[in-house]
């Protein structure tokens, strides 16, 4: 299960130093090529026992390497504050590198579940259960063009307790812990979690590498040309020719929920504005209770172009206090969000405990516009229904609230909403020649959208299928289905 350099384990100075400028010298060739080309980032997660030399090792691979594209990142077991407030992968995810450039993971996700599990912390189901949701994160990473190679430094118990003693005794102490969980109190313990991290997580995309620490030279070099050579490998299949996915198959009808939904639910005038006076007035006390503190809401809106997500939002902003919520229109990928996986934008955005993050479009754009025109492939958009559904059952799992809004109207009142756009000066910016291409391919959108209901609706994060044929109706649909997952969640 692990994989391990192919040098020896104890190496001469002699042959240490003719090896090591080829070694930097391709190192360079490597990551210049990258920061040309941009065909994957790559995370290097460093690990193991303390005294091993983890820390000196990374100095060297800065020594050797381009640092303009190269990052180290420590993490702390104690979360900062803005950390706490988040989901436990939120910094990792914010923390990536773009394509083209080299992150060292210090203190990685696995710091935190190793170290209860050898604390006795955590029991054994516990553990497997993080295992898992690591093996999803990192599946991902390695789907999303990142090259992921994972170290675990290991060291013979009396070489630790020699150099540990050693570190003790100095006057100068520069050795920096970022946990004391893997020193000799711990050794045994930490030995079997890493057999059993080892067990549930290496895997054929991020195996873990065993690094000997014994003899430093052995040690920098065998990490270094390890590096070396995933890279050169990713970057050889990174060019070879794409193998076509298999075309989906055509000329079969399937009803799905979005295709149930009732379109002639309407409300009066009069009706209207007494529902949007209660159910604004209930989200405000909701939302300035003290017990919306201790959790946070996420809100997505999608649906048919024009039906009314815009107003939808507006409803419901005018109940929140301004401080306390973000609207983020989703518009195409950025440069710099094109260099990164496609979740990442959306985990940068996610608000902390006691805030709400309103989506006028989300991570669904994966399986609707990417999917319909062709800007992702089949197989990246096929398995974006598991991973969408991974996330958001993470954010579930801290205490975000999760309400989704599919607001559909009818071909014709579609139709109807676009020249009414035109012929209104005020309205002009909201129709784009996009708008009018979009609407020839109706068909599509309405199968992905209703394959995306379906495989996206969970317990956890269930659709609310909105007819916004009449927009009074959809605005108080959407305020009245926020207070009620609110009271939900606050209340039981």
């Amino acid at each position: 299960m692990f994989q391990s350099a192919a040098i020896p384990q104890h190496l001469h100075t002699k042959e240490f130093s003719k090896r090591v400028p080829d070694l930097r010298a391709e190192l360079l060739k490597i990551q210049h090529k990258l920061r040309d080309d941009k065909a994957f980032s790559t995370l290097i997660l460093v690990g193991g026992l303390d005294g091993a030399g983890k820390g000196a090792a990374i100095s060297r691979l800065f020594e050797w390497m381009d640092n303009r594209y190269l990052f180290c990142n420590a993490y702390q077991m104690k979360a900062t504050e803005e950390e706490r407030l988040r989901p436990y992968f939120w910094r990792y995810w914010r923390d990536l590198p773009a394509r083209g450039e080299t992150a060292i993971v210090f203190g990685s996700w696995y710091q935190a579940p190793m170290r209860e599990a050898v604390k006795g912390e955590l029991d054994d189901d516990a553990f497997e259960r993080e295992l898992a949701a690591i093996n999803r994160f990192e599946r991902m990473l390695a789907y999303e063009n990142v090259l992921l190679l994972k170290f675990w430094f290991t060291l013979p118990k009396d070489e630790q307790k020699k150099r540990l003693e050693a570190v003790a005794a100095s006057k100068h102490k520069t050795r920096h812990f970022l946990e004391e969980w893997t020193d000799l109190k711990h050794h045994k313990k930490a030995l079997v979690a890493g057999e059993k991290v080892a067990l549930h997580t290496s895997t054929g995309f991020a195996p873990w590498i065993v690094i000997p620490a014994t003899d430093p030279h052995y040690r920098d070099l065998a990490v270094g040309e390890t590096i070396l050579a995933a890279m050169n490998k990713r970057h050889e299949q990174h060019h070879m020719e794409p193998v076509s996915a298999p075309a989906i198959v055509s000329g079969i009808t399937k009803t799905s929920a979005v295709d149930a939904i009732d379109l002639t639910e309407t409300i009066s005038k009069s009706d209207y504005k007494k529902e949007v006076e209660h159910w604004q007035g209930r989200l405000a006390e909701l939302t300035d209770h003290k017990k919306f503190q201790k959790i946070s809401l996420v809100s997505v809106f999608q649906g048919n172009d024009a039906a009314g997500k815009g107003g939808s939002i507006r409803r419901v902003t005018q109940a929140l206090d301004p401080r306390n919520y973000k609207v983020y229109p989703i518009a195409a990928p950025t440069e710099e969000e094109k260099l990164h996986p496609y979740l990442w934008r959306f985990w940068r955005r996610l608000p902390r405990k006691g805030h709400i993050a309103i989506f006028d479009r989300s991570w669904y754009e994966r399986v609707l516009v990417e999917r319909v025109e062709g800007f992702c492939s089949e197989a990246d958009w096929m398995r974006a229904y598991n991973e969408i559904n991974s996330f958001e059952a993470e954010l579930a799992d801290f205490g975000i609230v999760i309400c989704k809004f599919w607001l559909a109207i009818s071909e014709e009142e579609q139709l109807q909403r676009f020249k009414a756009r035109e012929e209104t000066a005020y309205k002009n910016y909201k129709i784009t020649e996009e708008d009018w291409r979009n609407r020839l391919k109706w068909d599509q959108y309405a199968t992905a959208a209703g394959d995306m209901v379906d495989r996206t609706s969970t317990r956890y994060a269930p659709w609310t299928l909105v007819s916004s044929q009449d927009k009074r109706n959809a605005r108080v649909k959407v305020l009245e289905q926020h207070c009620k997952a609110l009271e939900r969640a606050m209340f039981g």
